[in-house]
């Protein structure tokens, strides 16, 4: 097998097995859903406060359901063998881990895309901040999957790794969260947001060229 074959073949069979375990793919969605919409039940249904915290909320928000959902990226395959195969697999460990991440963020990071401008609009965020809310989501909600794969990878081997694994990801969870939601806030308000959107773009191309190597190596260093 070619190694663009093996790529796509774990993309593959972590979407089949995801959707199998449907629960993988409803409980981030249904957190995401139900922390926005009782939200305004704990604040007051006041609508100028809503919109001012809209950005805050529908982006706190996407980080605990994608964090709620990371335990779940090597946690099945450590558990029945799949991980140990690929360590012993003769094609590079991050491209597999890639493909898992990539596989990851398709089942959790993707319905939020779908389903977070509803709730903008529900939160009653201006129609100019929401292109800027989809592209905050398409740039930072990989780099969520890509950042927690490292947390995920040293915490693979312990039966009960949530709580460490959002110790380690939550602080380099910050910046993201911080320039994300300050885009669409300045985008509600009718200001410029390109400063905002070039650091998020390089934060992702980052994750993506480095978070793949430490996650292949604290997993060659949890299965040992």
């Amino acid at each position: 097998m070619s190694l663009m074959s093996a790529f796509y073949a774990v993309i593959r069979r972590d979407l089949i097995l995801a959707f199998r375990r449907r629960a993988e793919i409803a409980n981030p969605l249904f957190f995401f859903i139900l922390v926005v919409t009782l939200f305004p039940l704990g604040v007051g249904a006041n609508p100028k406060l809503l919109q001012a915290m809209a950005p805050g909320v529908i982006w706190v928000s996407a980080l605990l359901a994608v964090m709620l959902s990371l335990d779940s990226l090597f946690r099945s395959d450590f558990d029945d063998g799949s991980l140990e195969q690929m360590l012993l697999s003769p094609h590079p460990l991050t491209i597999l881990v890639m493909g898992k991440i990539i596989a990851h963020w398709l089942v959790t990071g993707l319905p939020l895309l779908v389903v977070a401008p509803l709730l903008a609009i529900f939160l009653g965020l201006p129609e100019q901040a929401l292109g800027t809310l989809l592209i905050t989501l398409v740039l930072a909600t990989p780099v969520l999957s890509l950042i927690g794969s490292i947390g995920v990878s040293l915490t693979v081997g312990l039966r009960r790794g949530g709580m460490i694994i959002s110790l380690l990801v939550l602080p380099l969870y910050v910046p993201v969260l911080i320039f994300a939601s300050n885009a669409v806030e300045m985008a509600g308000n009718g200001l410029a947001v390109d400063a905002q959107i070039n650091i998020l773009v390089a934060i992702f191309f980052m994750s993506a060229v480095l978070a793949p190597l430490p996650a292949a190596a604290a997993l060659r260093m949890s299965v040992n």
